[in-house]
């Protein structure tokens, strides 16, 4: 998928895909003409990319606008839309303790090993509390996605999870790691019937119904810490059930049709970013969310820039110039396929005929900064979604260490979520705003 646009000579928007077409579902006035239909939503994207950047290359030493202070080599590619860019130094994630999960406490701010009697206990991401209040009216509240990589976890400087989104109970949710999987959750599967639809949710009703009965009848002969456990398992449960519910209540909203073939099993790398991004656009477009985080593959991409390092390997760049140089490499892909997803949003029509750019609130970063360091860690803003957000500058915010959290709650309050508090936030970020 290598081109967005949208002809207003034939009502229509295409995505060209190589000697394909795929055709999105008509949006009224990306016509010519057509009388202008209500505001277009807000939507929220998080992006995290596993271990940091290399420290003397990528991040900005003084503070100002692009125009005049320049961007650093690592941030080189992302030229072109340096008026359209915010980045903010003395950000950190004042929860996180693990030098190897740049991704696992990412979008909570929890301490996941700080709380006494459990090993491991995470909270809400941000990107669930925007969901849980702007997300309802869509056929999905959120689109959670991850890399397909065998070793993407602590290897990758993603850490435990399966994506960047936690539960209101603390428990990772699954991320779609395929391009192909994406594919079949945004358009119609021709396999597909209302038939086999209700045959699915009907088996995986009864199956629950199953847990739940059994689950029941053991709980009066647990200890209270079992109790509670069972209790946060039964919390999964019930998120299950809401979610078989919203499946039921939109089969009968068809999705959109996809005119070209599904796209290959085995993408990976910076193949499977691209076309990840290029469908992140369509499912923002056609409104079948408004919230997407995704955890982005790591070692994958370097594999495919010819980098025979894994990514924690690499994250000790210091021990060699060969090394320097391919982390000032993968930092300079990450740019420019930042770049491309922005390019995307720019090109890609609103409902109303704005760009979508002009509505996306975009983040991008990781927890940890370079190396295995968890402090001032790498915050980049685009979009024009946060209205009250000037961009096209870098920041450094007067206290160093200042929460990560502060920022999650500044970029929800843009996107018109009623929050006050979030996480070990403080406060909002003056700094930010116009």
């Amino acid at each position: 998928m290598n081109q967005f646009f949208n002809d207003r000579r034939t009502r229509r928007s295409f995505l060209h895909a190589g000697s394909g077409v795929l055709a999105i579902p008509f949006l009224e006035t990306l016509a010519s003409g057509e009388k202008a239909v209500s505001k277009p939503p807000t939507r929220s994207i998080f992006l995290g990319g596993g271990f940091g950047f290399t420290k003397d290359s990528f991040y900005p030493t003084q503070a100002g606008r692009f125009a005049d202070i320049g961007l650093t080599d690592g941030l080189k590619p992302l030229e072109r839309h340096q008026n359209d860019i915010t980045m903010v130094s003395n950000l950190t994630n004042v929860g996180a303790t693990n030098p190897h999960g740049g991704s696992v406490s990412y979008l909570t701010g929890a301490n996941v090993a700080g709380t006494p009697g459990k090993r491991f206990h995470n909270s809400i991401s941000c990107d669930q509390v925007i969901a849980q209040q702007l997300g309802q009216g869509t056929r999905f509240p959120s689109l959670t996605l991850s890399a397909n990589e065998p070793d993407g976890g602590s290897n990758a400087g993603h850490g435990p999870g399966l994506s960047l989104a936690w539960d209101v109970a603390g428990n990772p949710i699954p991320g779609i790691s395929k391009p192909i999987d994406l594919f079949y959750t945004i358009f119609a599967n021709p396999n597909d019937s209302r038939e086999a639809l209700d045959a699915r949710l009907k088996k995986k009703q009864s199956i629950l119904d199953v847990v739940r009965t059994n689950g029941t009848g053991m709980r009066h002969s647990l200890s209270k810490h079992d109790r509670d456990k069972l209790d946060e398992y039964f919390t999964g449960i019930r998120q299950v059930e809401t979610g078989l519910e919203r499946q039921a209540k939109w089969a009968d909203t068809p999705k959109p049709r996809a005119t070209m073939d599904a796209p290959d099993e085995g993408i990976t790398g910076e193949q499977a970013i691209r076309l990840m991004y290029d469908m992140m656009i369509i499912a923002l477009q056609t409104d079948a969310t408004r919230v997407i985080t995704y955890r982005q593959p790591v070692g994958s991409l370097l594999t495919g820039m010819g980098i025979n390092l894994k990514a924690h390997s690499l994250s000790h760049y210091g021990f060699s110039q060969p090394r320097i140089d391919a982390s000032q490499q993968r930092d300079r892909k990450c740019s420019a396929l930042f770049a491309h997803f922005l390019d995307r949003l720019k090109e890609a029509r609103d409902m109303d005929g704005s760009r979508l750019y002009d509505n996306c609130i975009v983040s991008y970063g990781t927890n940890l900064r370079s190396g295995h360091e968890l402090k001032n860690v790498p915050a980049i803003l685009s979009g024009g979604g946060a209205k009250q957000i000037p961009h096209g500058r870098h920041i450094m915010l007067p206290k160093a260490d200042t929460p990560l959290a502060n920022y999650w709650l500044t970029l929800m309050q843009q996107a018109g979520v009623k929050q006050n508090q979030f996480s070990h936030s403080t406060g909002i970020i003056p700094e930010l705003l116009a």
